[in-house]
C-alpha cells in the first residue's frame, strides 16, 4: 500500500478524533483504531468446536503454548503477541489485567486462571519470545456453533461486531468438512463497507486432512483433491482466497521433534517389511503389537498421540527413504503436513496486504462511527473518508477482485484469471501478480511487467472494446504500472506514463466517480 494512502488513513483517523474529543466512547474507539495501524497484523483463527484451531495456531508459531484441550482456556480469546520475556495476562470483563502463573506440564503451557471464571474473562494475551509473532499477532477464538452458546458468541462479537469493525484484520478458518455453518460464518466475516472486499482477508484451512484416508500413506493427495473442489466451489470462493489441507497434528508436532522420538521412529523403519506392515495394519495393532520391537508400547502410545497413524507412517518411509537427522526429518514433516504451503499464502495475501487490511479496518470503523454519532465536523470527514476510498488504487483493486469471485468480469476465461493474478487475486509480490518463479530476477520482472501493461493498454485502447471492459483493463494497467514504477527495483529502459484528465475510471461496470 502506498504511503500517501497509509498516511491519509492515519490522518483521517487523527481529525476524527479531533471532532470527537469530547465523547469518551468515540475517542476510545479512535485511539484503539489509531494504534492498530502501528501494530502488528492481527491474523485469527478460528472454526467449529474441535475443527483443529489450537493445534493450527501451536504450529505456525512452532511451540506448543496453545491450549489443545477443553478446558477452560479454550472458551477465551487468547492473543498471542510478540514479547521480549514470556508472560501471560488475564483481562477480566470488570477490573483490572493482572498477570497469571504459567507451567510446562508433558511440553505443553498451560494457565491457572486461579478463581476466575472464563466467562468473566474478556481476553487473555500471551507473550511469547518467537520471531513468528514479530510479523503478526495470532488470535485463538472460541469454537463457534458451539453447543454452548456462550462459546460461539464470544466469537461472533469479536470477530462479526454490528457496529464496529472486526477485532481481527484477518482470518484463517479452519474446518474439517465445509458445512452450511462454515459458509454463514465466512459471510458474517466479509464485510461490504469498504470496498466489498471481504474476499481478500480469509483462508480457509480442510484440517485433519491425514483422517480424510484413515492414516493412509496417500491421505494428503485425497484432502488436496478435495481442497481443490472446495477452492473452485462459487459459494467458497467469494469468502476465501484459497483452501489449504493441512495434516495438523503432525504440523505441530513436527515443529518441535524430539530426539527420543527420532530414534523411536528411526527403530520401527527399520524394522524387516513383514513385520512393519502387520506392525501398522491399524492403531490397536500398533500399541499392543509387542514382540517386534524394543519401543514400549507407552512410548507408541506417546507416538500416536503426537504424529498419527499418518505421521507415523510417513516419519517411517522417509527414514527409509535417506533421512537420517531428526532435523531433516522435522523440517520435511512439516513440509509435507500443508504447514509452509499455508504460511507461504499467509505470507503472499496477509503480510503482503498489511498496511491495506489495518487501514481498511479503520475505514470500517471511522464509517461506522460517523454513521452512528453524526455531529457538526463529520461532513468533512465523510468528504475525506470518500476521497480515501475513491482515489487509492488499492481500493479498486479490492473492489475488483471481490466482483471477480462473485459475478464475474465478464471477460474470456484467461483474461478473467490474468486479470485477478495481476491485481493480486494469488498475492501480492511482483512474482506472484506476475506468475512468476519466486526467484525471478528483476529484469524479467521489468520485462514480464512491460508485455502485460502493453497488452492490457492496447485492449483499454482497442475502439471495440466496451465501456465496461475498459473500466476493467485500466485497473489492471494502473497495476501494471505500479509494478514497473514501485516494486521493480532497477527498473531499466525507458516507462510511457499515463496521463488521465479528469477523475480515474471505477473497476467495476456501471460505477463512476464524480468531480
Amino acid at each position: 500500500m502506498s504511503d500517501a494512502t497509509s498516511s491519509a488513513v492515519l490522518e483521517l483517523v487523527r481529525d476524527a478524533a479531533d471532532v470527537y474529543r469530547d465523547d469518551p466512547t468515540a475517542s476510545r474507539a479512535l485511539k484503539g483504531y489509531a494504534l492498530r495501524l502501528e501494530e502488528p497484523l492481527r491474523v485469527a483463527v478460528a472454526g467449529m468446536v474441535k475443527a483443529g484451531k489450537s493445534t493450527l495456531l501451536n504450529a505456525i508459531i512452532g511451540e506448543q503454548i496453545a491450549p489443545t484441550d477443553a478446558g477452560e482456556c479454550t472458551r477465551i480469546v487468547t492473543w498471542y503477541r510478540y514479547g521480549d520475556t514470556p508472560r501471560v495476562t488475564l483481562h477480566p470483563t470488570v477490573g483490572k489485567p493482572r498477570a497469571l502463573s504459567v507451567a510446562r506440564v508433558d511440553g505443553q503451557l498451560t494457565f491457572d486462571l486461579g478463581t476466575t471464571r472464563a466467562e468473566d474473562v474478556k481476553r487473555l494475551v500471551v507473550h511469547w519470545p518467537v520471531k513468528s509473532l514479530r510479523e503478526f499477532t495470532l488470535i485463538d477464538t472460541p469454537g463457534i456453533a458451539s453447543l454452548s452458546e456462550d462459546v460461539s458468541v464470544r466469537s461472533t462479537r469479536f470477530l462479526t461486531p454490528e457496529t464496529s469493525p472486526s477485532g481481527a484484520d484477518a482470518i484463517v478458518y479452519v474446518m474439517r468438512h465445509l458445512h452450511a455453518a462454515d459458509l454463514n460464518f465466512l459471510r458474517s466475516f466479509r464485510d461490504n463497507t469498504v470496498g466489498e472486499a471481504g474476499t481478500v482477508n480469509a483462508l480457509a484451512v480442510l484440517s485433519r486432512a491425514d483422517e480424510i484416508g484413515a492414516g493412509r500413506i496417500d491421505s494428503l493427495l485425497s484432502a488436496r483433491d478435495i481442497a481443490e473442489r472446495y477452492r473452485r466451489d462459487d459459494s467458497l470462493r467469494a469468502l476465501a482466497l484459497g483452501v489449504v489441507p493441512l495434516a495438523g497434528l503432525l504440523a505441530q508436532s513436527a515443529r518441535d521433534l524430539r530426539q527420543t522420538e527420532f530414534a523411536a521412529l528411526v527403530e520401527l523403519a527399520r524394522l524387516d517389511r513383514n513385520e512393519r506392515e502387520r506392525l501398522m495394519i491399524s492403531v490397536d495393532r500398533f500399541v499392543r503389537f509387542t514382540d517386534v520391537t524394543t519401543v514400549s508400547s507407552e512410548a507408541r502410545v506417546a507416538l500416536l498421540n503426537r504424529f498419527g497413524l499418518f505421521g507415523i507412517r510417513l516419519a517411517m518411509v522417509l527414514i527409509r527413504s535417506g533421512v537420517t537427522d531428526s532435523t531433516a526429518l522435522a523440517h520435511e514433516l512439516a513440509r509435507r503436513s500443508g504447514l509452509n504451503e499455508l504460511l507461504n499464502l499467509v505470507s503472499a495475501h496477509f503480510q503482503g496486504r498489511a498496511a491495506l487490511l489495518k487501514s481498511r479496518a479503520a475505514i470500517i470503523g471511522v464509517e461506522a462511527l460517523l454513521r452512528a454519532r453524526p455531529r457538526v465536523g463529520t461532513e468533512r470527514l465523510a468528504a475525506s473518508l470518500e476521497r480515501i476510498q475513491a482515489n487509492a488504487h488499492e481500493f479498486r483493486e479490492l473492489r475488483m477482485l471481490a466482483t471477480v469471485r462473485t459475478s464475474g468480469l465478464g471477460l474470456a476465461a484467461s483474461l478473467a484469471a490474468e486479470a485477478e493474478r495481476l491485481i493480486g487475486g494469488q498475492g501480492v509480490t511482483p512474482q506472484r501478480r506476475l506468475g512468476l518463479a519466486d526467484e525471478a530476477p528483476d529484469a524479467q520482472l521489468r520485462e514480464s511487467a512491460m508485455t502485460h501493461l502493453r497488452r492490457w493498454r492496447a485492449l483499454a485502447e482497442d475502439p471495440l472494446t466496451d465501456r465496461a471492459t475498459a473500466e476493467i483493463c485500466h485497473v489492471v494497467v494502473r497495476s501494471c504500472e505500479a509494478l514497473l514504477a514501485a516494486h521493480v527495483k532497477g527498473s531499466a529502459g525507458r516507462v510511457t506514463a499515463r496521463l488521465v484528465l479528469g477523475p480515474e475510471p471505477p473497476s467495476r461496470p456501471g460505477e463512476h466517480t464524480h468531480d
